[in-house]
């Protein structure tokens, strides 16, 4: 269905005259359904990780937050000059990221506000910046489906398919805190928002009516952000490709000429001068070993590790790591409570569906070609992960959100009968992920840990000035020591820039200076 403007001419005699002969427009309403979809894009995913809110901080986030809060919320610029200069220490650790520091810097500091401006725990914050990246994710790939399958010109001038319009409720399914490196535990605004980069590149790229030097900028910023995004440097090759030859229908003369060829032909030309030697380099300090073990390639486990990686995104593998193997308990407030949201909004979008285009048989085999070939990509990067290859599957972990994604448009674009049943399917799903996920939460609030790691947060939020206010600060100091004493001038340099900025004091007063 396309947006079209029809003129009516009312039946009207010779003597008819004046402004009834006016012709009238009558315009569609096709951004309706677009509204409606975004509406999805942001409710549904928010459904199914609103129990892990209050997840405790882990790993680097323990710290991160509040040194780059500390350091950079009143000089933001700074943060461009730290990537910069810290170009050489992270290369002798093995990764080459200054363009994806700057991004997962910037929503420290956000998390960071949120507790400097609400007073809102950095636990909370933190949660709160990667529920909004699953969001954008959703609607990157919403608009990726519609770039490579719609023929019209304007993207959101008609109606969404079906397949688009039940994507929310696939993905949403597909949020679940499947291991301590899940996306939706650890980094989850940083590699959430490199995977909307990706399908958003790619779509891009499908769409494309100019192609110039800026196309070189964003190949060679790719290369410079991380190794996720690597990905959307090969996955454009192949949309573009599928969506001339199979989509559009065109021969292979005409597809390579077109602009979306001379634009995937500018993002390699940017891609491989950066790429190629920064890849070379690493190879050479870090064929010693010692480097950082979430960028070491180990080659000879990763044809095992594949296959796992390819069904990592089936939900329910992800349950059971969410939960330690056990099913998840529905029988409680959270689960009924996501059931009851997830069908309303499903009722409001069944009630649509039969007025949006189906994809036929080109449109199908397009979908199912990229989606087979983002699942490939994804699982071949966490494959080739030496960190990777010793988790089962189901295990989440950087390429979660991109396979989420590749899954759940193999899923729409292979089931076209019985719509109703599909969506039933997937708001149960989703439920069943909601429950995972207070199950992981209420698993990982247990323990002296997590209530050391809260307490601190909540200590820094709501700062007290008083000689007991820094008692009980000293004394989580100390108790932090004791099971980490590895961290602990980390742990005091990062809490004093934090509470210096917000309180102009430092966090322990008896801290070593």
């Amino acid at each position: 269905m396309t947006a079209e403007i029809v003129t009516e001419l009312p039946e009207s005699g010779p003597h008819q005259a004046g402004p009834a002969a006016v012709p009238v427009p009558v315009v569609p309403a096709a951004d309706r359904p677009w509204r409606a979809l975004f509406r999805r894009c942001l409710l549904a995913p928010l459904v199914v990780l609103a129990p892990l809110v209050t997840l405790t901080l882990s790993a680097d986030h323990r710290f991160n937050i509040y040194n780059n809060g500390g350091r950079y919320a009143t000089r933001p610029w700074r943060l461009f000059e730290a990537a910069v200069t810290s170009v050489p220490q992270y290369l002798d650790a093995g990764n080459f990221r200054p363009l994806g520091r700057v991004l997962e810097w910037s929503l420290d500091v956000a998390a960071f506000a949120m507790t400097a401006l609400f007073g809102v725990p950095a636990p909370i914050g933190l949660r709160v910046i990667s529920f909004l990246a699953a969001t954008l994710l959703t609607v990157a790939a919403v608009v990726f489906v519609e770039a490579i399958t719609a023929r019209r010109r304007r993207l959101l001038g008609g109606s969404p398919s079906v397949a688009a319009a039940l994507l929310p409720f696939a993905i949403a399914a597909g949020l679940v805190a499947a291991g301590r490196l899940s996306t939706t535990v650890l980094f989850g605004g940083l590699y959430l928002t490199t995977s909307a980069l990706v399908l958003g590149i790619a779509a891009w790229a499908c769409r494309a009516r100019r192609a110039g030097l800026l196309i070189v900028l964003v190949g060679a910023g790719l290369a410079a952000f991380n190794e996720l995004a690597y990905l959307a440097v090969p996955l454009a090759t192949v949309v573009v490709l599928l969506r001339g030859r199979v989509v559009l229908g065109l021969d292979w003369r005409r597809v390579l000429r077109g602009v979306p060829a001379r634009f995937v032909g500018l993002l390699w030309i940017g891609f491989l001068p950066v790429f190629v030697p920064v890849r070379l380099l690493i190879r050479q300090r870090c064929a010693g070993g010692g480097c950082y073990v979430g960028s070491d390639i180990a080659y000879g486990g990763a044809a095992a590790a594949l296959p796992g990686r390819m069904v990592s995104w089936l939900p329910p593998l992800m349950w059971q790591r969410a939960t330690g193997g056990e099913f998840p308990h529905l029988a409680a407030a959270v689960p009924a409570m996501a059931l009851l949201a997830l069908a309303l909004l499903a009722g409001r979008a069944l009630r649509g569906l039969r007025a949006l285009p189906a994809l036929d048989g080109r449109q199908t085999g397009a979908l199912v070609g990229v989606a087979l070939a983002l699942l490939a990509l994804a699982g071949t990067l966490a494959a080739l992960s030496a960190e990777v290859q010793g988790l089962p599957a189901g295990s989440g972990w950087r390429d979660s959100g991109l396979a989420t994604v590749a899954g759940s448009v193999l899923v729409l674009a292979l089931w076209r009968r019985f719509v109703p049943v599909l969506l039933a399917l997937l708001v149960v799903a989703g439920t069943i992920s909601a429950a995972a996920n207070k199950d992981f939460r209420d698993a990982s609030g247990g323990g002296r840990f997590p209530y050391l790691y809260d307490r601190i947060a909540q200590e820094v939020a709501g700062f007290d000035r008083t000689p007991a206010g820094d008692a009980r600060r000293c004394a989580l100091r100390d108790a932090f020591l004791h099971v980490d004493s590895r961290d602990g001038e980390r742990f005091d340099m990062s809490l004093d820039r934090a509470t210096r900025l917000l309180d102009g004091r430092r966090f322990c007063s008896r801290a070593p200076r």
